[in-house]
C-alpha cells in the first residue's frame, strides 16, 4: 500500500494515534516509545529525492547502469503523430496494460510505451542488487504463468528470473518495436477539440543530447509504479563522500565486482563497506556484502521484523499433481492467497502458498477485510482484536531474532517493536546470521538517524566511521499522485489540474479513473481493492480498465472514437463508499513512521487535511470483496456509472 493510501485511511478515523489495546500492555507501551523516538516534524522533508535533488553527484546516482551510452533509440511514431493508447511505464504494469489490450481484441500496433529506463522490467529492470528475489510467492506474483506455460525455478523467484520472464513476455506479445525507452512523458493536455490526448516527451539518450518530440493519444494509462523515485536522508556533506558510492535501485558492479547474474563481489575485498537501511532491501544484500567486504559496518535507524523464508527449488512433479493442475489455477491460488491475508472468517480447508504472508493475519489492519459485524463504535474491539492476532507473531520474530543472532546486544537490536502491518514483513534465512561474521558490525542509531557525511565516511552519535565503499539502502518516495510520482503535469478538461484535485478532491470509480481526465487510467491503490501482492492488484485493475475500453468501443461502434470517464455521482458515491470503513483502519493511526504512513504524515495534519486524505482510503471489505463487485458490475453489462460518448 502507498504512503498516501496508508495516510488516508489513519486520516479517515480523524487520529494520529490509535485506542489502547489491553492486549499486552507492555508490549504495546514499548511500540509507543519507539514509535515516539522516530517521529520528526519534518516527516518525508528529511529525504532528498535523487531525481529532485541540487547536487549533481547525488543525481548523478539515478544514472542507468544497465543501458551503455550510445544506444540507439526506439522511436515508434514520428514527432507530432498519433498512437490510440499510450502507456507511461515498462513494469508489470504497463506491461499488463498492454497484454489486456491486446487479448481485449486491440492491435500491438497501437500501442506506444515510454519509459527511462532503457529495457522492460520496471523494478526488476532497475533493482539487479546482489540477493535479490521477491517476497511474494512466484506461482502467484509472476503473472500470465498458464498462458506463458512456465514454471518458475524456485518458490521465490530471484531478480534474474523476474526480468527475464517479463522480458519474454513482451517477445510473445511482440511488445519490443512498441517501446520508446530512454524517454519520459513531462506535461499531457487533453484536447477539447480533437477529443484527445496531447503529450511533450523528453528523450534522454544516454551520452547524448536531450530532445523533444510531441505526440498524441486516444488513451493514456500511468502505470509508473508505486516504489521507483529512491532517495537519501538529507544529512550535513551527504554528497562528500569521497570513495565510491551508489543507491541500491541502482548497484554498480563495476565497483562491487560481479554481475546481475554473478554476483561475485570479489572487488570489494580487503574494502570497508557500510551500508545505510536495513528495510527490505538491505535485508537481501547485508548477507551478500557480508561475503566479500573486509569489514561490513549495517546503519540502522529501525529494525526489520525478518521472518523464516525457506525457500525451495520448484519440484516439477507437485507442479503438475498439485499446483498447476487445472485453467484457472493462479487464480484460484491467488484467491487462496487473500482468504489468509484479509482474514477471512471461514477459510479455505487448504492454505496453498502457506507462507509467512498467509500467517501474518493482522496485516489485514493495513489491507482490509471482510469484517462484516463492524460498526464505527466498534473500533477499540477491532483494533484489541488486531493486537490479539499479532502479539503472538511479532513476539515469535523478535524471539527468533535472540536465538539466532549471538550477541545479545545485537540481538535486542535487530527486534522489531511495532505491530506487523505498520513496515512490510521481511523474510529471510540468512539475514540474521550474518551479524554472527566477525566481519559484520551493526551500528544502531536507536530511530535517531545518523549526523552526516563526511569525505572519509558516515558520522554517528560524533564518531566518524571510515569507508571506503558506501551504499545507500534507503528506500524510496511513495507519496504523491500517480502523475506526479511520474513528474507528469497532467491538466484535463476545463484547465483542472490532475495533481490539484488528487490533494483537494480525490475522487474516482473503482480506483482506476476520475472525471474531466477522460480516457486515463492508472492502477490504483486508493479507492481499489490491495493485497501484499502488488502483481494480483495489477491483474484485476489493468483487466478491469481493458474491459471498459472494449466495451465502450463495442458501443460506439467501428469507425468511431469512445470517450470514457466516470460521472461525478457515480464517482463521489464510490468514494463515499470506501471512506465508510475508515475507522476500521484505526490500527494504522498508531504506526512507527515509514513510506507506509508519509513518515506518520497523519501526526502533522489540520482536520481539513486529514479529511482530504480520508478522500484516499481503500476498499475496506478486502481485495476478494472488490473483485466480488467489479465482476457483478462487469456482469450487468451497464457500465453503471461509466459515461460513454461517441466523437
Amino acid at each position: 500500500m502507498a504512503a498516501d493510501t496508508a495516510t488516508a485511511v489513519s486520516a479517515q478515523i480523524g487520529a494520529t494515534e490509535a485506542p489502547a489495546a489491553p492486549a499486552a500492555p507492555n508490549v504495546r507501551e514499548k511500540y509507543n516509545a519507539e514509535r515516539e523516538k522516530r517521529i520528526r516534524e519534518d516527516g518525508e522533508k528529511q529525504f532528498i529525492f535523487l531525481a529532485e535533488a541540487q547536487s549533481d553527484r547525488i543525481r548523478k546516482l539515478l544514472e542507468d547502469p544497465w543501458v551503455e551510452p550510445g544506444t540507439p533509440m526506439n522511436i515508434p511514431v514520428s514527432d507530432g503523430g498519433h498512437t490510440k493508447f499510450l502507456i507511461v511505464g515498462t513494469g508489470y504494469g504497463g506491461i499488463m496494460y498492454a497484454v489486456k489490450l491486446i487479448q481485449a481484441g486491440f492491435n500491438v500496433d497501437d500501442i506506444v510505451f515510454v519509459d527511462p529506463a532503457g529495457g522492460f522490467g520496471g523494478t526488476w529492470y532497475w533493482n539487479r542488487y546482489p540477493g535479490l528475489m521477491c517476497d511474494v510467492e512466484s506461482y502467484i506474483y509472476m503473472p500470465f504463468l498458464e498462458e506463458m506455460g512456465y514454471m518458475p525455478k524456485r518458490k521465490y523467484a530471484g531478480g534474474e528470473e523476474l526480468r527475464t520472464y517479463i522480458e519474454s513476455i513482451c517477445r510473445k506479445y511482440d511488445l519490443y518495436k512498441r517501446a520508446m525507452f530512454q524517454s519520459a512523458v513531462k506535461r499531457m493536455v487533453w484536447n477539447e477539440e480533437t477529443n484527445e490526448w496531447s503529450l511533450d516527451i523528453a528523450l534522454k539518450p544516454k551520452g547524448g543530447e536531450v530532445s523533444s518530440l510531441k505526440l498524441r493519444s486516444d488513451y493514456v494509462f500511468i502505470a509508473t509504479g508505486v516504489l521507483h523515485n529512491s532517495k537519501l536522508p538529507d544529512l550535513p556533506g551527504v554528497d562528500t563522500f569521497k570513495g565510491d558510492v551508489f543507491h541500491t535501485s541502482r548497484w554498480r558492479y563495476d565497483i562491487t565486482g560481479g554481475t546481475s547474474a554473478d554476483p561475485q563481489l570479489t572487488a570489494l575485498k580487503g574494502k570497508k563497506v557500510g551500508i545505510v537501511g536495513t528495510g527490505a532491501t538491505a535485508v537481501q544484500v547485508v548477507p551478500e556484502l557480508a561475503k566479500w567486504a573486509d569489514q561490513l559496518m549495517i546503519f540502522q535507524r529501525t529494525p526489520s521484523a525478518v521472518d523464516v523464508r525457506d525457500n525451495r527449488d520448484t519440484d516439477p512433479i507437485e507442479w503438475k499433481t498439485k499446483i498447476a493442475t487445472k485453467p484457472g489455477w493462479q487464480r484460484e491460488r491467488n484467491d487462496n492467497f487473500n482468504a489468509f491475508m484479509n482474514n477471512h472468517a471461514q477459510k479455505p480447508e487448504v492454505n496453498m502458498v502457506d507462507d509467512g504472508w498467509t500467517r501474518a493475519p493482522a496485516y489485514s489492519a493495513l489491507i482490509g477485510g471482510p469484517y462484516e459485524d463492524f460498526t464505527a463504535d466498534k473500533m477499540q474491539s477491532h483494533v484489541d482484536m488486531l493486537y490479539d492476532i499479532d502479539n503472538p507473531r511479532q513476539d515469535r520474530v523478535r524471539k527468533r531474532a535472540e536465538e539466532i543472532v549471538q550477541d545479545k546486544q545485537t540481538a535486542e537490536s535487530l527486534q522489531a517493536w511495532y505491530p506487523t502491518w505498520c513496515k512490510r514483513p521481511c523474510f529471510h534465512d540468512d539475514y540474521l546470521k550474518t551479524f554472527n561474521l566477525p566481519n559484520v558490525k551493526l551500528i544502531d542509531t536507536k530511530g535517531k538517524g545518523l549526523d552526516g557525511v563526511k569525505p572519509e565516511g558516515i558520522v554517528f552519535d560524533g564518531k566518524l566511521y571510515d569507508l571506503d565503499v558506501l551504499v545507500w539502502s534507503t528506500g524510496f518516495q511513495a507519496t504523491g499522485s500517480p502523475a506526479a510520482s511520474a513528474y507528469i503535469d497532467v491538466t484535463g478538461r476545463h484547465g483542472k489540474s490532475f495533481e490539484h484535485e488528487f490533494k483537494n478532491n480525490y475522487s474516482t470509480l473503482h480506483g482506476v479513473c476520475t472525471r474531466d481526465f477522460p480516457n486515463l487510467f492508472w492502477p490504483g491503490a486508493r479507492q481499489s481493492g490491495v493485497t501484499a501482492n502488488f502483481s494480483f492488484m495489477l491483474d484485476i485493475s489493468t483487466g478491469l480498465v481493458a474491459y471498459m475500453i472494449a466495451e465502450a468501443a463495442r458501443r460506439v461502434g467501428p469507425g468511431h472514437k469512445a470517450i470514457i470517464e466516470p460521472t461525478a455521482e457515480a464517482q463521489e458515491a464510490w468514494t463515499q463508499r470506501c471512506m465508510a470503513r475508515g475507522a476500521m483502519f484505526a490500527a494504522i493511526g498508531g504506526c512507527t513512521p515509514s513510506y507506509l504512513n508519509g513518515e506518520a504524515a497523519g501526526t502533522r495534519m489540520t482536520s481539513e487535511e486529514m479529511m482530504k486524505a480520508a478522500r484516499g482510503s481503500v476498499w475496506g471489505h478486502g481485495i476478494t470483496s472488490y473483485i466480488e463487485y467489479l465482476d457483478a458490475w462487469k456482469a450487468s453489462g451497464k457500465m453503471e456509472g461509466i459515461e460513454v460518448t461517441s466523437a
